[in-house]
């Protein structure tokens, strides 16, 4: 049985429009956070660190979160670990397993970073929605509900 040749290409195309919107996005959020010495992949692990009971989480999920092998993951965090930013603390019930935590500094440098990631994505986001072959998934994007901050 075979995909019938136009199925193929409107999902090819699908793809080609997110990996443009992706692409969009990921620079313009990189121009911003750079006043703050961020990365986007930076970013996103304070981000998910914020959100969780505790401010920590444990290696492999976090690398799940940030879409990262575990060893960029590891490299990852001892980076923000000498900045000051995480620590990394044993769990009490798992001597194997290691936990990723948010300092207060983190915790700090988040909270200004986030107002900058998002009023960048709501500008990129803004631009792609006046972009025909963005526009409707621009739009899904931008309707998606938004967390409160913890």
């Amino acid at each position: 049985m075979s995909i019938d040749d136009g199925a193929v290409e409107v999902r090819a195309q699908g793809w080609r429009t997110l990996a443009a919107l992706h692409g969009m996005i990921e620079s313009e959020l990189e121009r911003a956070l750079a006043a703050l010495r961020l990365s986007v992949v930076e970013y996103t692990v304070l981000d998910a660190l914020s959100r969780q009971d505790g401010w920590h989480m444990r290696m492999q999920q976090l690398a799940r979160a940030t879409a990262l092998s575990p060893s960029a993951t590891t490299r990852l965090v001892t980076r923000l670990e000498d900045r000051g930013l995480l620590t990394r603390i044993l769990c009490a019930d798992d001597r194997r397993g290691i936990y990723t935590e948010l300092t207060a500094s983190g915790r700090e440098l988040y909270l200004e970073a986030r107002p900058v990631h998002d009023e960048a994505l709501e500008r990129v986001l803004a631009e792609a929605e006046g972009q025909p072959e963005l526009a409707v998934l621009a739009r899904a994007l931008h309707s998606l509900p938004v967390p409160a901050v913890q």
